[in-house]
């Protein structure tokens, strides 16, 4: 089955608005995006290389550093103007890569 990105989009966007509802977002911040195996055999560092070719800075999660408790990798934009369009810019680019090394997207965070 394809990957849905008009709903993770959406899910970017109904994210950043609460965010910034909330508790109001600095304009510019490191921006991290979190992706998990989505096959058996899927290889973490063949995807943080990919990534880091476009610009991400790489660095693998451990469950014990994960904040859900499920290793992953976190690919990191830094200092990016945040907008919900910046941050979907990121996270398409990062996701097509992660897609076609057998991961999948678990969401986004901002440092900074």
């Amino acid at each position: 089955m394809p990957h849905d990105f008009e709903t993770q989009r959406a899910g970017t966007v109904a994210a950043f608005n609460d965010l910034q509802a909330e508790h109001g977002l600095p304009e510019a911040a490191d921006v991290d995006y979190f992706f998990v195996p989505a096959r058996d055999g899927a290889d973490w560092r063949a995807l943080a290389e990919a990534l880091s070719r476009e610009g991400y800075s790489c660095s693998y999660l451990s469950a014990e550093q994960a904040e859900d408790g499920i290793p992953c990798l976190a690919a990191t934009l830094p200092e990016q103007i945040i907008s919900a369009t910046g941050i979907w810019i990121g996270e398409e680019v990062a996701t097509r890569t992660a897609l076609a090394h057998g991961f999948a997207p678990d969401g986004w965070g901002l440092e900074g």
